[in-house]
């Protein structure tokens, strides 16, 4: 996170691009719904579940918005493209999060290659971040510019200004065997997202205990605690200011998906909203900061294909919705969203390119598809 340029250089790069943090943005009432399609490089191929050739991961100020681009690092300005500079043209990557002052947050991937780095906005290079570990592609930045993610030595992290600052502790409450696993998210309160999986076989007994819990690290410095779970696996993915969590339950191989939130104050099991009447499984993939709007995308079992993912919405503590699709029988995923009302993801045009795109007042734009 390091600058490489001056403050002075660095205020000339950001204006236009990004304002100093503020207030939740209400979408413009007179605006017009549409699906942006951003420009892109590179492979545009879809294969579903695997690693996405494109798509927007973030939302920054302004129009700033950060993803993947024919699978290397890359951030828009309203629909033009920018490549995070590079030193290596092969490793691959992506940016994952950024926060309203456009510091970014991505992974790397490539021959002994896998580590987190930062990116400012206008900057010459990427700061990678030590003892990183990038495999899963989960990591996060607020807007005070703390980074969270995995370490690679093993527990969760915190980064501030390129170097690790802290280790996120199992909660004491873990049962013998509990590491953790991932580190998804971190709000503007400090409040630290992620989860940890118990693999332990019980001396006396050959008992095998294992489990995979949501964890969070309050942003008060009160102790780390367990969430309780879902029925199976629960992956926690994103939390807004208010502290209400969303993710989704994973009941194994058999791709059965189904949506979850975590209502503050968190002490309960959390519920499901469930999905889209057309898909039977469903995923949320992000929250809002501050304005209650979920996003994520409607699955099907992969040998039961009856219709393609399709990316879905939920406002508020309303119903489960979907977002139009970018071309008839294409598929479509939503990764994240802004209190002004715009959704990123990815969807498959009328050619079967995969392109990175934007729903603009997205609310607006949400049906339910059985009507």
């Amino acid at each position: 996170m390091r600058r490489s340029m001056s403050a002075a250089g660095a205020a000339v790069v950001l204006a236009g691009l990004v304002t100093a943090a503020g207030p939740a943005v209400a979408a413009d009432a007179k605006c017009a719904p549409k699906i942006q399609v951003l420009g892109s490089i590179g492979d545009e191929s879809y294969v579903r579940d695997m690693g996405r050739s494109q798509g927007v991961h973030d939302f920054g100020a302004g129009d700033l918005a950060v993803g993947v681009s024919g699978y290397k690092p890359v951030y828009w300005t309203g629909t033009t493209l920018h490549q995070v500079p590079l030193t290596d043209p092969n490793v691959s990557g992506r940016v994952i999060a950024v926060n309203a002052h456009g510091l970014m947050v991505g992974v790397l991937h490539g021959f002994d290659v896998h580590t987190l780095f930062t990116y400012q906005v206008g900057a010459a290079a990427i700061t990678p971040l030590p003892d990183s570990y990038a495999y899963d592609d989960e990591a996060d930045v607020n807007d005070a510019g703390y980074v969270v993610a995995r370490s690679d030595s093993g527990p969760g992290a915190v980064w501030k200004d390129g170097q690790k600052v802290r280790e996120l502790p199992v909660p004491a409450d873990a049962g013998p065997g509990t590491r953790i696993t991932m580190v998804t998210g971190i709000n503007n309160h400090g409040d630290i997202l992620g989860m940890a999986t118990q693999d332990y076989e019980v001396p006396e007994t050959g008992a095998h205990l294992e489990g995979t819990h949501p964890v969070l690290w309050p942003g008060d410095g009160s102790a780390a605690r367990l969430l309780a779970p879902t029925m199976n696996e629960s992956y926690v993915q994103d939390l807004d200011e208010s502290g209400r969590i969303v993710g989704y339950d994973w009941s194994g191989p058999w791709h059965e998906y189904r949506t979850w939130v975590w209502e503050p104050p968190i002490g309960g099991p959390g519920t499901s909203p469930g999905g889209l009447s057309s898909h039977p499984y469903a995923t949320f993939e992000a929250i809002s900061p501050n304005t209650n709007v979920t996003v994520g995308t409607a699955k099907f079992h992969p040998d039961e294909m009856t219709l393609p993912d399709q990316a879905l919405l939920r406002a508020g503590s309303g119903p489960v919705k979907a977002l139009p699709r970018l071309a008839a029988g294409g598929a479509s995923m939503a990764d994240a969203v802004s209190d002004s009302d715009r959704v990123g993801g990815a969807a498959v045009n009328a050619k079967g390119k995969l392109k990175p795109v934007i729903w603009t007042c997205a609310t607006k734009q949400a049906y339910n598809p059985g009507s």
